[in-house]
């Protein structure tokens, strides 16, 4: 693999390779030497800007782990953010298969955290953070430790494979067998899914103040956003597959290898991960260590709604306990 190279002052672009698009990887600083890192893997919808980057009242994830003595490592996979598109999200959606399936999405991955190792200046500790569809990519990577030695990994809603069970009418999955290579989303269906597992008189989760900022940053991370009417985002279909997939019976990932400490966290209201399927992941996983945290009051986009302090403390934590 050729050397990552910087694009700004914070973001480095692991080089495309034959199979796969360049990917970005950003790290604000931390304001001082780090042996200890913390690569963040997004979900299938928007890019690691708009989750772990994303300032609530002038604070993000990123700087709760700043605090901690973590560099923040947002990665973003190939069609998303900062990272290179598809040559196929140029072309009609049809005329390819989905984009970014859980191979490219490991390579991507696996690339990135040999990038970072690289960019230390000392040995370093590595503990590895997916959120929902970005879960199938760690998952592969936690369980080949000769090539990824990690110190710990946190799963906040991860997809696990069902029995067949497979939700029609999830916004995740399609009712059609033959999805595009890749989709658009426009702001108004992000929000729609975000409040869709809230329970009728809960209370709301997402305060306009910070959906009102997330909206502009939303856009931004697609420069063609504005160019469709109404405004909306090109992504990747695979993640959409590989749900699909898991959710079909097919196990995209062998959880008995994973050994390293493992946080599985779940929102009581998340309809992507159960409390079933944590109990399910938990069962599978070959660690000896796993620890499952489960958010009274949430859904599967906790880190954006009011519980997100505690989702952080959560994790932290939790990387503190299995930093030496």
């Amino acid at each position: 693999m050729n050397a990552p190279h910087m694009a700004s002052a914070d973001t480095w672009i692991v080089p495309a390779t034959i199979q796969d698009p360049g990917a970005a990887s950003a790290a604000p600083a931390c304001g001082r030497p780090c042996a200890w890192h913390a690569p963040y893997v997004h979900g299938a919808t928007f890019p690691s800007a708009l989750s772990l980057f994303l300032r609530f009242d002038g604070r993000s994830w990123a700087d709760a782990l700043n605090d901690a003595g973590f560099d923040a490592w947002g990665f973003d996979f190939a069609g998303y953010g900062d990272s290179q598109r598809y040559a196929a999200m140029a072309t009609a959606a049809d005329a390819s298969p989905p984009l970014g399936r859980a191979d490219a999405a490991e390579r991507q991955l696996a690339n990135a955290l040999d990038a970072i190792r690289g960019l230390a200046q000392s040995p370093l500790t590595l503990h590895l953070i997916a959120h929902s569809w970005g879960s199938i990519a760690a998952l592969r990577c936690a369980s080949n430790p000769q090539r990824h030695p990690l110190a710990s990994l946190a799963l906040f809603g991860p997809v696990v494979v069902r029995d067949g069970a497979m939700r029609a009418n999830s916004c995740h999955t399609s009712a059609s067998p033959a999805l595009p290579a890749s989709h658009t989303l426009t702001v108004w269906e992000q929000y729609r899914r975000f409040i869709a597992d809230v329970p009728r008189g809960a209370p709301n989760l997402l305060l306009d103040r910070p959906i009102d900022a997330w909206a502009p940053a939303y856009f931004a991370t697609d420069p063609a956003s504005a160019t469709r009417v109404p405004p909306a985002v090109q992504v990747p279909s695979g993640p959409a597959a590989d749900i699909a997939a898991l959710w079909s019976g097919e196990a995209l990932y062998d959880a008995s290898r994973v050994r390293v400490p493992v946080l599985l966290v779940y929102a009581a209201w998340g309809s992507v991960c159960e409390e079933r399927d944590a109990a399910r992941l938990r069962r599978e996983l070959g660690a000896a260590q796993v620890q499952v945290r489960a958010l009274d009051q949430g859904t599967h986009l906790m880190h954006l709604e009011t519980g997100r302090d505690e989702l952080q403390r959560t994790v932290i934590n939790f990387l503190i306990e299995h930093t030496a």
